[in-house]
């Protein structure tokens, strides 16, 4: 069951529990302002819808307008430390504000930003860590627990609401994926704040995948997350493709939803080849829709009788279906371009 979540808006994304928004952030150095830009661009063309720049000084403040002017979704600051930074953010149109309100200074230094954030009804993303956990709590528990996590989290939740401040977004992340799912399950009976899911430092493209597909679509499939980011060592474009195939597995996302057999010794054409080709073709595609990718007849129309479209092989050709019936048999070299046209018919 979905959770009650306290509505906050990001831009023009409303992040309520009714749907979920894919984020990426930006990887190119801050001062690299057109490659940033065009990077944000990419990202917003494959299907982001809220991206995030690191402004580690005053120089890269200029980042905001720059990014803003070529962009159409929401763009979030990363700020650490320095509150001067969150304040000039604020001042150059930022949307929302990623900081910990524990390590920017006094409390004076948190009530200038959360002033700044809002006069601008900008947000402010708590962002914890499991790698950079207070000594305290570390001591406390030993090392950076569910609990760890949701308290420091919640320390930093109230530094805000002492000032009045409840347009709130909160991330738990840890490089440890039972640790990640447990402290969001901890934190969503906690608070009815909306939740940005990660697992952080996920790695590489193959296991860093892997490790966000269970943390991430474990908590989906329990109702926890409004916001995901998919943390990869790699191009961060494979983010989005990344989390767009995570919100279908569970169910929550639009795109083809493709279903192909593992193949066996009744297989007499290039399934493997034609499957990562169909696979590549509709990615873009944004068509709320089962196709069936089937070595043979017994595992075709058989087993995924029900998928919108199907092609499953036979002895040098393939015989199209939809919704369980035969459309009509071609060649194997056929085969992909066939199944594409029958794809854009529907």
């Amino acid at each position: 069951m979905k959770r009650k979540v306290r509505p906050v808006k990001v831009g023009d994304c409303l992040l309520d529990g009714s749907r979920i928004y894919i984020q990426s952030m930006l990887n190119r150095p801050a001062e690299d302002i057109e490659g940033s830009v065009r990077q944000a661009a990419e990202l917003e063309k494959a299907g982001c819808e809220i991206v995030r720049a690191a402004i580690p000084d005053m120089k890269a403040v200029r980042l905001i307008p720059a990014i803003k002017e070529k962009i159409s979704i929401p763009l979030v600051a990363d700020i650490h430390f320095d509150y001067r930074l969150a304040i000039a953010s604020a001042e150059a149109g930022i949307d929302k504000i990623r900081i910990n309100p524990g390590n920017i200074g006094s409390m004076d230094k948190v009530r200038e930003v959360v002033k700044a954030c809002q006069n601008r009804h900008i947000p402010i993303r708590i962002g914890v860590n499991g790698g950079s956990l207070e000594k305290d709590l570390l001591e406390k528990y030993g090392r950076p627990t569910p609990e760890a996590l949701v308290e420091s989290a919640m320390r930093h939740v109230r530094l805000l609401e002492d000032c009045d401040f409840e347009d709130i977004v909160i991330s738990l992340k840890s490089s440890d994926v039972p640790t990640m799912i447990g402290a969001y399950r901890l934190l969503a009976e906690t608070c009815n704040y909306p939740l940005h899911l990660g697992v952080t430092e996920a790695g590489t493209q193959r296991m860093g995948i892997i490790k966000s597909a269970v943390g991430i679509g474990s908590l989906l499939c329990d109702g926890i997350g409004e916001t995901i980011r998919v943390s990869l060592t790699d191009d961060p474009v494979n983010e989005i493709y990344a989390a767009k195939d995570i919100l279908k597995a569970v169910g929550k996302g639009r795109g083809v939803r493709i279903v192909s057999c593992p193949t066996c010794g009744r297989t007499k054409i290039d399934l493997i080849g034609l499957a990562k080709q169909v696979e590549e073709a509709v990615k873009d595609i944004d068509k709320d829709i089962t196709v069936a990718v089937m070595g043979c007849v017994v595992n075709g129309i058989g087993e995924s009788g029900n998928a919108d479209i199907g092609i499953a092989g036979g002895d040098g050709c393939a015989v199209l279906f939809a919704k369980g019936q035969k459309i009509r048999k071609v060649d194997e070299s056929e085969a992909l371009s066939a199944l594409l046209a029958e794809i854009e018919k529907i």
